[in-house]
């Protein structure tokens, strides 16, 4: 594209310009990082072993949009997707129609997709608005605080737990947005197991 090529010539043909260009895109980029990051710490929350796959979801009770609670506990004996997100997040904006679409089409064989809005870093304003223009009724729990967020020691959003029948992390997914096929390929064996089988991880090698 000659546009593209006049500026690429334009920086190439004076070092000083392309430093400038450089420092500009990798100025951006940490800008980024730093605007998606997720509070190190929350008030009077403990610091948890990061959660992984073969070891037990770390369970916590949320307010729901509402204005009732939840625990992750009240979903045991179903899969579970749990995904951390906000509004102003790109990637868990384009991957929530999907996350909506398999909840409808699995949960009545067990699937449940709690999306969990990390309001610390949010508001329930804005993540209200979202959900209305997107037409979304997919379950939404709010984390005023972070702390649930911390537990999970999730670093980026979006951030994505599938959870077997027996409450164990099976696999987690950072970054997105995850396409409808990625989930369906993530929860079908889940869902297709019993959930009778001992999974819980002891910790030993």
């Amino acid at each position: 594209m000659p546009l593209v090529d006049s500026a690429m010539s334009w920086l190439l043909a004076d070092l000083r310009r392309w430093w400038v260009f450089s420092a500009g895109v990798l100025a951006l980029g940490l800008m980024w990082t730093w605007a998606s990051r997720v509070p190190e710490a929350v008030s009077g929350s403990e610091r948890l072993p990061s959660p992984r796959a073969g070891f037990p979801a770390p369970d916590f009770t949320l307010e729901t949009l509402d204005g009732d609670t939840a625990s992750l506990a009240d979903y045991r004996g179903r899969v579970i997707i749990l995904n951390f997100w906000a509004s102003w997040c790109g990637p868990c904006r384009a991957e929530m129609p999907a996350l909506q679409a398999l909840w409808e089409a699995q949960r009545e064989r067990g699937l449940v997709v709690l999306a969990i809005n990390s309001t610390v870093q949010d508001s329930v304003p804005a993540a209200t608005a979202f959900l209305q223009k997107m037409n979304l009724n997919l379950p939404v729990l709010i984390d005023r605080d972070g702390a649930a967020t911390q537990r999970y020691l999730v670093r980026a959003l979006p951030t994505t737990f599938f959870v077997d029948r027996q409450g164990i992390i099976r696999s987690m997914m950072i970054g997105g947005p995850v396409s409808a096929a990625v989930l369906q390929t993530q929860v079908e064996p889940l869902l297709a197991e019993d959930g009778t089988a001992d999974r819980v991880t002891d910790g030993a090698d």
